[in-house]
């Protein structure tokens, strides 16, 4: 199955490296240069994907997202845009799939757009429930593909932190939270997760809640956080006896990115935090 994607932006250059980055047997690309050509592009005719780019002369990618919603709803729309958190946060409430910041990375821009193109059930899968710049709330649904774009989400949020720490703050939360999705929604879309995300000017704070029973650390022997001092591959061995895929680096990696990780008795809730100075 190939699939269609518009790509939009005013930047000749950036629009053919863009274009270069996602050339696949599987992905038919057609770039144009005017917001008024992406309109009259997708009146014509679907398109499984959208990248609206950056723009110039009052242009607001917001209002094209809008526009082309209101011509097809279904149309899974990826905004570029300036580096601003409110921003990202507005895209995702304008039903946006998701947002990066301009001019995007290579590796960032093909996975999202990999995750819309295999994404199907997807709008409902992430909900803002209250935004603050100090202080984001959402709900997720059970599903791996949305666990992948508020991932993407969070690194945008964090974009304003100094590069390694936005690195790090981003590689905890997608571990933790796959887990979450995993082992606490057992990757039932029926299910969600609730995830807040906190900033002030010297820490940045997460919190992951899902549905599940949870799980007492004590326990995790299957998991490189409870390996014997000795046996840092204990683990491995266990997973294997169980017939589980390998991993089980995640709550261990995350511990060791972050300042401070916190769970609550039951083990459905985590918490983290990361010094930003």
């Amino acid at each position: 199955m190939v699939s269609r994607l518009l790509l939009f932006d005013q930047d000749p250059a950036l629009l053919a490296r863009i274009t270069g980055w996602l050339e696949r047997e599987d992905w038919n690309i057609l770039g144009v240069l005017d917001p008024h050509e992406v309109v009259e592009r997708l009146r014509y005719a679907p398109f499984d994907v959208v990248i609206a780019g950056q723009g110039s002369n009052g242009f607001d990618g917001l209002k094209l997202l809008r526009r082309l919603h209101s011509i097809r709803p279904d149309t899974r729309v990826i905004l570029t845009g300036d580096r601003d958190p409110e921003r990202a946060i507005a895209a995702l409430r304008a039903h946006a799939y998701s947002y990066l910041h301009h001019p995007p990375a290579p590796n960032p821009l093909i996975e999202i757009v990999q995750s819309a193109t295999d994404s199907a059930d997807w709008r409902d899968d992430l909900s803002v429930i209250s935004a603050r710049p100090e202080w984001v709330t959402l709900e997720m649904r059970g599903r791996m593909e949305a666990a992948e774009r508020t991932s993407h989400l969070v690194r945008e949020l964090a974009v304003e932190l100094p590069p390694t720490v936005c690195e790090d703050v981003a590689a905890a939360f997608r571990e933790l939270l796959f887990n979450a999705v995993e082992h606490g929604c057992r990757l039932d879309p029926r299910k969600h997760v609730h995830i807040s995300l906190l900033r002030t000017p010297s820490q940045f704070m997460v919190h992951i809640q899902d549905p599940g029973k949870g799980f007492s650390l004590g326990a995790l022997s299957h998991a490189a956080v409870s390996n014997p001092e000795l046996d840092p591959t204990h683990h491995v061995e266990v997973r294997a006896e169980k017939g589980q895929r390998p991993g089980g680096f995640g709550i261990l990696m995350a511990s060791r990115l972050v300042d401070e990780l916190l769970y609550n008795e039951r083990g459905n809730e985590v918490f983290f935090v990361k010094n930003v100075t």
